[in-house]
């Protein structure tokens, strides 16, 4: 991330060529700021490995989860890669700015009829199957409108990944998808093969988030193509797609490590092919989903210091004008953040400091023991690395306003969502 931001003359903090301090002068404060052409980079980066590896047979979704908006989905449909959607509301996002629906994948382990319909009507290009109710409730659906669905079947693997740790077993009990160990899987394809309305495609899996270990989706891989390869060998249909998901980590604090995801999509390829040689399987069609690590490092959060409180023999308390309404991560699971003072970016770093909201909740932190100059009031925070699973999570909690999102390109900068106003906090009550 830091790769990614100077200091200019003024001492002051400069994200995709504007000064940060002069973006809070403009638009405010708290303030998402996301650099495009950091977006835009990484998509690059993915699409040129995945091609090199597998030619047209692949594809790239950018997983909307991360951040969703109208601009995120022009910006991803200009460098020529697909999306996945989880809720009516990202996939009609997506559609109203011309997406193309045929590079759609719609997740979700339980989705309504109404999400369902949507989906065919709107031709998306792959609905990801989560469990046995949704296969048979997409099939009447598909047969209401005379239409047929292409699906792949959400599969847990048995494996289970999450930063630094994985483990081979123990993934059965999640909300998501059809267990292979239990035959639940091989069951729910022989079921699709009875319902007129469903193209079975392929497989999905995903094995956790903020991964930074090759070895996890290896052997996620090979799992899944021994699968493929049963499903073709007892039932005569070979689904040749397979969805390896995300959840590539990404580099918050100097704890973490850098990933080269081009060496990781070669890694996995290489395990693909192979696996596919001593099966005597063609490779399939691959898509992954990555979101974290398209926006993650793409987007900074700025916050003005309203009071500094010293507890003597404890701590100091920086309190900020926003918190976990649009960052709780923290609260949710301990995340931790790097943070420069924006407006003395310079300056050495003396003291450690409890980053804290303006919630009325004791646990409304953005970081704790964090190095700090000698701050007062004014003073201007970025919080790096908040480019998903920020907004995406934003609350109105305590009736705070969403921030604005700014995207910056070279110097230069412009609004994508506007700063929420109180009257619409008060539109939908009656």
């Amino acid at each position: 991330m830091k790769e990614h931001i100077n200091i200019n003359e003024h001492g002051h903090l400069v994200f995709g060529g504007v000064d940060t301090v002069e973006l809070t002068e403009k638009y405010g404060t708290p303030l998402y700021v996301m650099d495009e052409n950091i977006i835009r980079d990484n998509i690059r980066k993915y699409k040129q490995t995945l091609e090199a590896e597998y030619g047209n047979n692949c594809m790239i979704c950018y997983a909307s989860k991360a951040f969703s908006c109208k601009e995120i989905y022009r910006i991803v449909n200009d460098e020529g890669i697909g999306t996945d959607v989880v809720s009516a509301g990202e996939l009609l996002t997506a559609v109203s700015v011309d997406f193309p629906c045929e590079k759609i994948v719609f997740h979700g382990n339980n989705k309504s009829e109404e999400e369902l319909l949507l989906a065919l009507n709107c031709d998306v290009g792959m609905v990801i199957v989560d469990n046995i109710n949704e296969l048979e409730t997409l099939n009447y659906l598909a047969k209401k409108v005379n239409k047929k669905a292409n699906i792949s079947l959400r599969i847990k693997p048995g494996v289970e990944a999450h930063t630094h740790e994985f483990i081979r077993t123990g993934a059965i009990d999640s909300k998501f998808g059809f267990a292979l160990e239990t035959g639940e899987a091989f069951e729910a394809v022989k079921l699709t093969r009875t319902l007129e309305n469903l193209v079975l495609k392929g497989f999905h899996c995903h094995i956790g988030s903020q991964i930074f270990d090759v070895e996890p989706f290896e052997l996620t891989s090979e799992i899944m193509l021994e699968f493929m390869l049963k499903v073709k060998n007892e039932t005569g249909i070979y689904a040749n797609h397979l969805n390896l998901g995300g959840g590539f980590g990404i580099k918050y604090t100097d704890e973490d490590k850098n990933i080269d995801y081009a060496d990781y999509t070669k890694a996995v390829a290489a395990k693909i092919k192979e696996k596919c040689g001593e099966l005597g399987l063609l490779i399939p069609f691959i898509s992954i989903e990555p979101g974290r690590s398209i926006t993650g490092q793409a987007g900074i959060t700025l916050y003005k210091i309203g009071v500094v409180k010293d507890i003597p023999g404890h701590r100091q308390y920086v309190l900020i004008d926003g918190g976990m309404t649009d960052n709780p991560r923290y609260i949710m699971y301990g995340a931790k953040y790097d943070m420069i003072t924006a407006n003395k970016a310079n300056a050495p770093l003396t003291t450690k400091i409890t980053l804290a909201g303006k919630c009325c909740e004791s646990g409304d932190l953005i970081g704790e023991n964090m190095p700090a100059p000698e701050l007062e009031s004014g003073d201007i925070i970025a919080v790096l690395a908040t480019g998903a699973y920020n907004y995406s999570m934003a609350s109105n909690y305590n009736r705070l306003q969403k921030p604005a999102v700014v995207m910056v390109k070279n110097g230069k900068s412009r609004t994508i969502i506007n700063r929420e106003s109180l009257n619409e906090l008060l539109k939908n009550d009656v």
